[in-house]
């Protein structure tokens, strides 16, 4: 990259601009002479904020305006949130770098004032926020006297919402609560045993054109074989169950021993039905255990249910 500006694309929330911002220093760490600037761009995912995700199309809603950018050549990378990253990736476009995992785990933030800082303790009725299905799949499946309600835009505003609303409390993902140092308002992280988290939760995913030679090895230098690892497997298995923001899919991969580990459901959007399952095979094919882990999901009963959420009409 020399003699010109590494241009790194991202969206416009405090933790998109955490998530970029960290990844130009990390970039001048490693390459002291490689000028960078962010670029601000704004996605479907950020302008329409009063539709569930799963109502405006769910895949790549936070992600195809920078990916048409990149494309287009206006910036040089982007930088996601790895769970927002469709599997499939528009052609001439690549995965450079995955980051290291943050903690993958959900959090529980109750509303001020609420004595029950514990998911699961609230009392029978009480109004849990959560904008993914896979948190209020899992949620209502343990505690199906709950009631939850839909929430979206960025964590500033999700807070603001909370503060002013009667709910218990609302589910966010913990590694961007750390990254933006609001851990004071956690009631309790949740365990991964108890709430799945997403495919590649925790986890930055810097996207490159395939072809680009000077910025390929300036992204790759991020990247985290241990993370890429597990992320290739949650992404192989979300790949073979066609899922995305309209179905409660939850995964969870490591390397343990020098193997892969990953740990998936499939849920009814109910939670009523929820198909489980386990995996674990070698680091080297991590995409190939998430594939066949999913295929076991299939013939357990998850194509049972993804084909009753097509019926229902809640995948496009």
């Amino acid at each position: 990259m020399k003699n010109s500006t590494l241009r790194i694309g991202t969206r416009g929330s405090a933790l998109a601009l955490w998530q970029a911002r960290w990844v130009e220093g990390e970039i001048r760490k490693r390459f002291p002479g490689c000028a960078t600037a962010i670029d601000v761009i704004r996605t479907t995912g950020d302008a329409v904020l009063d539709s569930p995700l799963s109502a405006i199309g769910g895949r790549g809603v936070f992600t195809r305006e920078i990916e048409r950018a990149l494309l287009e050549g206006r910036i040089d990378c982007a930088v996601h949130s790895l769970k927002d990253l469709p599997t499939e990736l528009p052609p001439g476009l690549s995965l450079g770098a995955a980051c290291e995992r943050e903690d993958v785990r959900d959090a529980f933030l109750p509303r001020p004032g609420n004595p029950v800082r514990t998911l699961f303790d609230q009392p029978p009725g009480t109004v849990i926020a959560t904008g993914s299905l896979r948190r209020r799949s899992q949620i209502l499946s343990r505690r199906p006297d709950l009631r939850t309600v839909d929430i979206r835009g960025n964590l500033n505003t999700r807070m603001e919402k909370l503060r002013a609303s009667d709910w218990g409390g609302m589910v966010l993902a913990y590694a961007g609560i750390r990254r933006l140092g609001w851990e004071e308002s956690v009631g309790e992280v949740i365990p991964a045993d108890v709430l799945l988290p997403a495919v590649g939760q925790g986890a930055i995913g810097i996207e490159i054109r395939s072809n680009d030679e000077a910025v390929a090895p300036v992204v790759g230098a991020l990247n985290h074989p241990a993370t890429a690892a597990a992320v290739a497997a949650e992404r192989a298995l979300l790949a073979r169950l066609q899922g995305g923001c309209q179905v409660p899919i939850g995964a969870f991969a490591r390397i343990e021993g020098g193997e892969i580990h990953i740990d998936a459901l499939v849920a009814s959007l109910d939670g009523a039905t929820i198909v489980r399952g386990k995996a674990h095979g070698a680091a080297a094919r991590a995409d190939s255990c998430g594939d066949d882990l999913a295929r076991t999901l299939l013939e357990g009963g998850a194509e049972r249910i993804l084909r009753a959420i097509d019926r229902a009409g809640a995948r496009p």
